[in-house]
Formats: C-alpha cells, sequence, structure tokens
C-alpha cells in the first residue's frame, strides 16, 4: 500500500515536498567562497561578526543565551540544541548570511548539511547541501521550503561557503485577514533563486501552508536540524 501524499500546494498541482515535481537546472556558481568576508554597510545592524554569539539567544528558552558555538570565527550549529533566533525583531529587511555545510560528507537527501534561515521566525528559506545531492525540489537550498523550488540549484562543493543576499517583505494584516502576502527574493551565491516571490504562509512541514495573523516584526531564526552547518558574517538591514 502506497504512503498517502502530503497536501497540495494551493495554485499548483504539486504536493508538498513531492518528489514528482521536476528539479531546476543545475548552474555551478563563481568562486564566490575564495572572496574574503564582503563588509557590511555604515547602516547594517551587525548580528555575527566571528566574535560574539551576543545578538542571538535560544528559541526554547528566549531568556537563555545562544547554545551554540563559536569555532574558527563562525557560528556553528551545535546539535540538540536547539534553534536560535535574534533577541531583536524586524519587519522589511535586507539580510546577508554566509554558511558553509560539513565537507565530510554524511547522509543523503534532507539527512545532508540541513538548516534553515527563518524571516520573522516563521519563513524558511532552505539550507541544504544540495551538490550531487538530489532530494524533493520544494526542499532544495534555496527553496522557499514547501512552497516554491529555487529557479536554479547554485550550489557549492561540500566546504565553501555559501552567500544569501535576501530582500524580504513582510505581510501585512487587517481585520485578521492578509491583505499583501510575504514576498521575498533570494541571491544564492551570485545567482538569482527567487525574485519578489510571494509566499502562501508560513513554512509548514508536509502540511498546505496558510496566514494567520501575526505580530508586524519578528526575529532571524536559525535551525538546529542536527548536522553541523556553520554560519558567518551575519548582518541586517532595514528597507
Amino acid at each position: 500500500m502506497s504512503e498517502p501524499k502530503n497536501d497540495l500546494i494551493p495554485g499548483t498541482r504539486w504536493h508538498v515536498h513531492d518528489y514528482d515535481r521536476p528539479s531546476p537546472p543545475i548552474v555551478e556558481p563563481g568562486p564566490l567562497s575564495s572572496m574574503p568576508a564582503i563588509a557590511p554597510p555604515s547602516d547594517a545592524t551587525v548580528l555575527f561578526d566571528g566574535s560574539s554569539m551576543d545578538a542571538f539567544v535560544s528559541t526554547r528558552d528566549p531568556s537563555q543565551a545562544c547554545p551554540w558555538s563559536i569555532e574558527e570565527g563562525s557560528l556553528a550549529v551545535v546539535p540538540g540544541t536547539g534553534d536560535i533566533q535574534t533577541k531583536d525583531s524586524w519587519q522589511d529587511v535586507q539580510l546577508h548570511v554566509e554558511w558553509r555545510a560539513p565537507t565530510e560528507i554524511t547522509g543523503e537527501g534532507q539527512g545532508r548539511g540541513n538548516s534553515g534561515v527563518f524571516l520573522m521566525g516563521l519563513y524558511e528559506v532552505q539550507v541544504l547541501d544540495n551538490y550531487q545531492n538530489p532530494t524533493y525540489a520544494d526542499g532544495l537550498a534555496g527553496a522557499l521550503y514547501g512552497q516554491k523550488p529555487p529557479l536554479v540549484n547554485a550550489c557549492c562543493k561540500p566546504g565553501d561557503w555559501h552567500i544569501f543576499d535576501i530582500l524580504w517583505q513582510a505581510p501585512r494584516f487587517s481585520a485578521g485577514q492578509v491583505v499583501s502576502p510575504a514576498r521575498i527574493s533570494v541571491i544564492h551565491n551570485g545567482v538569482a533563486v527567487q525574485v519578489h516571490q510571494p509566499l502562501l504562509g508560513p513554512t509548514q512541514w508536509k502540511h498546505a501552508p496558510g496566514y494567520v495573523e501575526h505580530a508586524a516584526q519578528g526575529p532571524i531564526k536559525l535551525q538546529d536540524h542536527g548536522d553541523l552547518i556553520r554560519f558567518r558574517n551575519i548582518w541586517v538591514r532595514e528597507i
């Protein structure tokens, strides 16, 4: 007996995490990971520069300090300690994040180099080692997880640093209804993978997304999915 399909994604003929959904073409990015880190602009709020985790707290208990570690100037996931999020919250932002999957390859599909960057703590841009590692299209690196695959797979090799540059427009609500959906653009390793893309609601696993009114501002969250992902050079600008 076959396993039942997950929910249909509204407006598409694809189910959430549908292995039958076509994967995007592969684009080999330029050698960005060998370049020095790009300095943040003068009006940016620096969240991590390699020296302190003070901008982050535990998502499980925001009264507790960040439970991850600093290793070789990067913010390293400590598996099992849970997600982390910023102390501060924002609405519309430009976000720069660099991340790296382990050089030593373990696992496959969603079990290899998995994490995520969540805008407002709710809307996930997927982090995953997709270099010669197929998985469902809406779970590839740069995907709006469970909703929209990236336009292309722009992953670099394990151990190289990836770059996300994200433009985020938060949803607007009135009288409990969404009147303007969230929209996002994502540049992955210098390649556009999401362009002013509307979201259908906060990230869900296996289920179709939908909006429920929430606060106008929210934190930036980084996911502990049990893999040894590292982050560096994280900064944000209000738009």
